[in-house]
C-alpha cells in the first residue's frame, strides 16, 4: 500500500516495530483520571507520643515506705518531746526561786544532777516578787501663819495610772521615780544613813522629785509653801497563784524616812 493512499490515518494509526505505543490524545479541559479507590481509608499519620520527663529519685524519709515514713515520724516527736522537757527543766532550774521550783523542786534536781549540772543563773539579780510604792505626804505653812500636814500621797500609784492605757508611756512615767528609790536604798543602811558621797546625792536626787510631784498636785494650795517633806515606801509581796501551796504574808512592810526640810528657794530648782 503505497503511503500516501493512508493520509493521515496510515501515519497516526500504524505504529512502527519496536516502538512505545502513543498515550491516547487528552480531550481538551479533561483531568486525569483519579487513583483507583481501594475499599478502605488511607492510615492517618503516626502521633508522637509525649515523652514523661524522668522521674527524680526520693531521697530521706520520703524514699522509704509508708510503714517506715510512720516508724520515723512517730520517732521524731518523741525526740521533740524529749528535747522540749529538757530544755523547759533547765530553764526552772537556771531561773530564780518561784512557786513551781518550789512545788516541785526534787524533781527538777533529779533530773538536772549530776550529767545536766549547770552552774549559771537566768537573772541577775532576781527579778521582784514585791510591789513597792513611794509615798510622800508634806507639812504645809499657810498664808495664815498655820501649820497643816497633808496625807500620804502614792506617787507610784499616780504612775501607774498614768501608764495604764498609754501606749507610749514617756521614760519618766515608767523609770524616774522607781530608779530614784532605787538609787537611795543601795546607798543607804538599814537605819537610812547614807554611805558615801553617792547617799547623800541620792537623797537629793529623790527630794526634787517628791517636790516636784507636791507642786504638780498643789499640795501646798494658795498662799502656801511647802516646809518638811517625808518619804516612806510601801512593800507588799505579790500573791502566788491559786493552785499553789506557797504561803507569803499579805501585810505590808513599810520603811519610813525622816523629814527632810525644803528651802524657800526651792522654786528656783535648788533642793537642800
Amino acid at each position: 500500500m503505497d503511503v500516501h493512499d493512508g493520509g493521515s490515518n496510515a501515519l497516526h494509526g500504524q505504529v512502527e516495530p519496536g516502538a512505545a505505543p502513543a498515550d491516547p490524545p487528552a480531550s481538551q479541559g479533561s483531568r486525569p483520571d483519579p487513583a483507583p479507590a481501594t475499599g478502605r481509608p488511607a492510615d492517618p499519620p503516626p502521633r508522637e507520643v509525649p515523652r514523661e520527663a524522668p522521674r527524680e529519685a526520693r531521697t530521706g524519709v520520703a524514699a522509704l515506705s509508708l510503714r517506715y515514713q510512720i516508724a520515723a515520724a512517730v520517732a521524731l516527736a518523741v525526740v521533740a518531746v524529749a528535747v522540749c522537757v529538757h530544755i523547759g527543766i533547765v530553764f526552772l532550774h537556771v531561773a530564780p526561786s518561784n512557786t513551781v521550783t518550789k512545788q516541785h523542786g526534787r524533781a527538777i534536781d533529779d533530773w538536772i544532777y549530776p550529767e545536766f549540772e549547770q552552774n549559771w543563773k537566768l537573772f541577775a539579780p532576781n527579778p521582784l516578787q514585791q510591789n513597792i510604792a513611794v509615798q510622800v505626804r508634806a507639812q504645809i505653812d499657810s498664808a495664815d501663819g498655820s501649820t497643816r500636814m497633808t496625807g500620804w500621797y502614792d506617787l507610784s500609784a499616780e504612775d501607774g495610772r498614768a501608764i495604764d492605757g498609754n501606749l507610749l508611756p514617756s521614760h519618766t512615767q515608767q523609770n524616774e521615780l522607781r530608779r530614784a528609790w532605787d538609787f537611795f536604798v543601795a546607798t543607804h543602811d538599814g537605819e537610812n544613813r547614807p554611805v558615801g558621797l553617792r547617799g547623800s546625792l541620792s537623797e537629793t536626787y529623790l527630794r526634787r522629785i517628791v517636790l516636784l510631784r507636791l507642786e504638780r498636785e498643789d499640795a501646798a494650795g494658795k498662799g502656801g509653801t511647802i516646809d518638811l517633806v517625808q518619804i516612806r515606801s510601801r512593800t507588799t509581796n505579790v500573791r502566788p497563784p491559786e493552785w499553789s501551796e506557797e504561803k507569803v504574808s499579805d501585810q505590808p512592810v513599810y520603811r519610813v524616812l525622816a523629814w527632810w526640810s525644803i528651802p524657800a528657794d526651792s522654786a528656783e530648782g535648788y533642793v537642800k
